[in-house]
């Protein structure tokens, strides 16, 4: 019984069950607001007039990816150590237009990313968890700005086509 009190005692004990609890209710805010996210663009998306609705065609109509070159490259520092990220990302529509419509805001959307990417924790990336946390949270800052320039969510969802950390 001694031993379990002295343990409880020790103040490293006390700092990292701290730390670790940080991260955890970190990582369930973001994934809140990742789901919060996601929730509100496709309702707004859902929210449109019915007449847009029947002037779209029958049935879904086929994927279309489009890369977004160059890489993302974002740096950060991680416990007074530099470190790297590289992202390679594909956006995934079904409408050409829209998406060539939505060119024109790319420097917007690269700009949103990267500081995005920046502000990233290395060691929740370092998870399949925070990678995928990240791929909504950049997915819903395309979707962002096209709702805003264009008025419609023309993007479904980013994909991460390279992912590097160092």
């Amino acid at each position: 019984m001694a031993k379990s009190d002295a343990a409880v005692k020790d103040p490293a004990t006390k700092g990292k069950l701290k730390l670790i609890i940080v991260i955890v209710v970190a990582l369930l805010l973001a994934i809140g607001v990742s789901v919060g996210a996601t929730w509100y663009f496709m309702h707004s998306a859902q929210s449109k007039p019915v007449a847009a609705v029947d002037a779209a065609p029958v049935g879904k109509q086929p994927a279309i990816f489009e890369a977004m070159a160059p890489a993302f490259v974002a740096n950060y520092n991680q416990n007074g150590r530099q470190r790297y990220m590289q992202v390679s990302i594909t956006m995934q529509g079904r409408n050409q237009a829209d998406l060539e419509a939505l060119k024109v805001h790319m420097p917007v959307i690269r700009n949103n990313l990267v500081m995005l990417f920046s502000a990233q924790d290395f060691a929740t990336l370092a998870s399949p968890v925070g990678q995928e946390m990240l791929r909504q949270k950049a997915t819903a800052s395309v979707q962002e700005v096209a709702q805003k320039e264009l008025g419609k969510v023309v993007i479904e969802q980013l994909l991460f086509t390279n992912f590097v950390l160092q």
